[in-house]
């Protein structure tokens, strides 16, 4: 029996952060530690056999996104594949050009990345988005110039689930002669991605985001793509990610992400079921309740929602919510980028400088029942009564 079918048991609903492991991932990692144990760089047979693992995973992730498996580069998560993509294409295209197009909701990673980035003498340029959180193209298409190198823009935001239109942020890119890198950590197993019918030169994906292990990542680089790397060493990862290969991660990786795409329609249908129950109750249910986010074109099991006066208690709500038995997030679960514990997100959709403190993160996915969902529902209800309106206008 699952622990979210549990009466007593605890309910975990931050997919969004991380997610539990499937049993069958940790099965297919298992001989990694047991017998499949050798470097891959070894030639004696357990080098080879550990070698031919490590071809099979990087053939099998390859396929779901449309790529080639030399395209393919696996690296520590999601954080190094952003910093490997922004920093190594500024790096190696400096004499081309200073400029960098990124949307102002991405991940801290990629945001700080071109801080950092600024502060070398490259020249960021941050691409506004609507109220539901949508990267304006109209601005994209002006703001690209002949010093332009790169845009970046996620997939789906990991704040407020909005599913950005990156094909046709790719087109746009395509037809400038612009790189264009995509942080599809968040969408990466829930939502379908070709980086061929996006134009997507740079596609970063992890695993623990798809019941797979922590540690696990890769970048995906288009052939051609002209990019420095961030780790020199033994030359692994076809010269790109110097470091011995973490095997077992990467078998992992593979297993979950295989699961993800049989389960991927069902899944879908099932939770974005579940997203829109919960979604109709809060709005029925408290007339202060609002969306952040669109209320369609968001991941299928992300929900983040506010309530209006009451968004300085967010954190108050939160413990309320875990002391009795439920674990939700107020936004991201690694941002830094907010002041006052204020969300750049929520802040970049318009939410002023309270609002943007309220952002209350239920996510949810493969382990996570109906049942368990209406034991959240009740809880939330109790949870609310014992807030004050601190923060209202």
């Amino acid at each position: 029996m699952l622990e979210s079918d549990c009466n007593n048991s605890r309910v975990y609903l931050d997919y969004a952060a991380t997610t539990p492991v499937d049993d069958r991932v940790v099965e297919a990692m298992l001989p990694c530690y047991s017998s499949t144990y050798g470097n891959p760089s070894s030639l004696h047979s357990f080098g080879t056999n550990a070698k031919d693992l490590l071809t099979d995973s990087r053939e099998s992730i390859a396929k779901y996104i449309g790529a080639s498996a030399d395209e393919l580069i696996f690296t520590s998560g999601g954080t190094e594949s952003n910093n490997f993509a922004i920093k190594g294409v500024a790096f190696s295209n400096i004499n081309r050009g200073k400029n960098i197009i990124v949307s102002s909701v991405e991940h801290d990673c990629i945001l700080n990345s071109c801080k950092w980035l600024a502060s070398q003498g490259f020249d960021i340029t941050y691409l506004p988005v609507d109220s539901k959180g949508f990267v304006d193209t109209e601005y994209l298409s002006k703001a690209i110039n002949p010093d332009t190198i790169l845009v970046s823009v996620m997939s789906a935001n990991n704040e407020i689930g909005t599913i950005e239109p990156i094909d046709v942020v790719g087109k746009i890119c395509h037809d400038r002669g612009v790189l264009f890198h995509c942080d599809a950590c968040q969408s990466f197993g829930k939502i379908p991605l070709d980086v061929n019918k996006s134009y997507i030169d740079l596609l970063t994906i992890n695993a623990h985001k798809i019941c797979g292990p922590k540690g696990i990542g890769a970048l995906y680089i288009k052939k051609g793509t002209n990019i420095t790397p961030l780790l020199h060493g033994g030359g692994q990862e076809s010269g790109l990610r110097s470091t011995t290969e973490n095997l077992p991660g990467i078998v992992g990786f593979a297993k979950a992400v295989e699961l993800c795409y049989q389960e991927m329609e069902r899944e879908k249908i099932r939770l974005a079921a579940m997203r829109n129950y919960l979604m109709q109750y809060i709005l029925d249910k408290f007339d202060d309740a609002y969306i952040n986010g669109d209320e369609t074109k968001r991941l299928p099991g992300h929900l983040c929602f506010s309530f209006s006066g009451l968004e300085g208690e967010t954190i108050r709500l939160l413990l309320l919510l875990d002391e009795m038995g439920f674990a939700v997030s107020a936004g991201s679960a690694c941002s830094s980028n907010g002041t006052n514990g204020s969300s750049h997100v929520l802040s970049a959709i318009g939410l002023d400088q309270f609002q943007s403190r309220g952002g209350i993160r239920v996510s949810f996915g493969r382990f996570t029942t109906e049942f368990a969902m209406e034991r959240f529902i009740d809880a939330l209800s109790i949870a609310k009564k014992q807030l004050k309106n601190i923060f209202s206008n």
